[in-house]
């Protein structure tokens, strides 16, 4: 048996891609370039045509939406507080108040009743995520959008290569922010994109994403908003590329490993252990992240080092942001989400990359099932 380490993730990067890289580093354009528009052209094409920017962060993205969305002081924003930090952070960068709604104890996304019943005279958009690049209701969150006249600003960060009612996501529904940081399924060592609605928010985010310049002719050049240093390099783009090419491929094997954690663990999992695993979704699931929730008899951390004593690496995603110092200061605390705190207390990211094998799942779940039978 194999016992070297087993990441909980691991990005591949193929030799074609390496080489590209190279070829952008001898070619004297680092910046951006005739890479990144082709990146944006194929990305658009996969989109349904959309338009779509690309930029240095998979964060910077949904704030830049927030602004084209015209979101700011005195405005609400409803999310979820199982995210990466980021998803919240954005509403303050923007002056607006982040209000938070319980999740779903199945799915870990946001609950959309609770979203519903969030609403209030100042809200101006909703930020759902997709955890572990699982699509939630997108038929009822565009209806609850269009009932309140909301814009919807979706945290795709993981769900590259996800579904809808056979639709990939980002093809539809209004502003799409997808993330290409080193753990997603494709890469591009750090960065994202943006899925807009049409030309002139494709403007607007250009200018957003280079200190707010526009330029006309060789000497026109003119600032009218405010902008930022967010724009995507030709190195990265070169890399996108080579991933791009490969993600059919990367979200089967995904899928695949995914099926077969189900079935090696088998139906009496949940029962003998007490833990919680995924909705087993696989018509419209990346399976970005296959996580579970852990019984409350064992922490988060005892069952990380047993499984680190397999030499089996885990990770969690994530933390409740309402209970982050910098939440705390702004009046949240523990009890007010009461299934996001009993979800980010106990949830688990088991191994899953593009290059784990069928053996790999096996020596994780046989693991896993002594960490929890002690």
């Amino acid at each position: 048996m194999n016992n070297n380490f087993l990441p909980f993730s691991k990005p591949t990067i193929d030799e074609a891609t390496i080489s590209a890289v190279s070829d952008v580093l001898r070619s004297g354009w680092l910046t951006s370039g005739p890479r990144v528009a082709e990146f944006e052209k194929q990305l658009s094409d996969y989109f349904g045509g959309r338009p779509v920017r690309t930029f240095n962060s998979g964060t910077c993205t949904m704030e830049i939406a927030l602004r084209i969305a015209g979101i700011g002081a005195g405005d609400e924003v409803i999310t979820t507080p199982i995210s990466w930090v980021a998803t919240a952070n954005v509403i303050l960068e923007v002056g607006a108040t982040p209000v938070f709604a319980d999740i779903d104890p199945v799915t870990r996304n946001i609950d959309l009743d609770r979203v519903e019943a969030a609403i209030t005279s100042r809200t101006r958009a909703i930020i759902p995520v997709y955890l572990a690049g699982r699509p939630l209701d997108m038929d009822r969150l565009y209806a609850i959008a269009a009932k309140y006249k909301l814009r919807v600003i979706e945290d795709a960060a993981q769900a590259i290569g996800s579904r809808w009612q056979g639709k990939p996501v980002g093809s539809f529904g209004d502003f799409v922010s997808f993330s290409f940081q080193a753990n997603k399924n494709i890469t591009t060592s750090e960065g994202g994109c943006l899925v807009l609605n049409n030309a002139a928010e494709a403007v607007l985010a250009e200018k957003y994403r280079l200190q707010g310049v526009s330029r006309s002719g060789w000497d026109g050049i003119d600032v009218d908003v405010l902008g930022g240093k967010y724009n995507m390099t030709d190195i990265a783009a070169a890399i996108g590329l080579g991933q791009f090419a490969k993600l059919p491929d990367i979200t089967a094997h995904r899928r695949k490993l995914a099926q077969h954690y189900f079935k090696t663990l088998g139906t009496d999992f949940e029962a003998q252990t007490g833990a919680q695993l995924p909705p087993a979704d696989f018509e419209n699931t990346n399976w970005h992240l296959f996580q579970i929730v852990l019984p409350e008899r064992i922490t988060r951390p005892e069952f990380m080092e047993k499984m680190k004593a397999y030499n089996i690496g885990i990770g969690f995603h994530y933390a409740p942001i309402h209970l982050f110092s910098l939440y705390r200061g702004l009046g949240f605390k523990e009890g007010m989400f009461p299934v996001a705190e009993r979800v980010g207390r106990q949830i688990v990211s088991l191994p899953m990359f593009y290059a784990m094998t069928i053996a790999d799942v096996e020596r994780t779940c046989a693991a896993m099932r002594e960490v929890l039978a002690g």
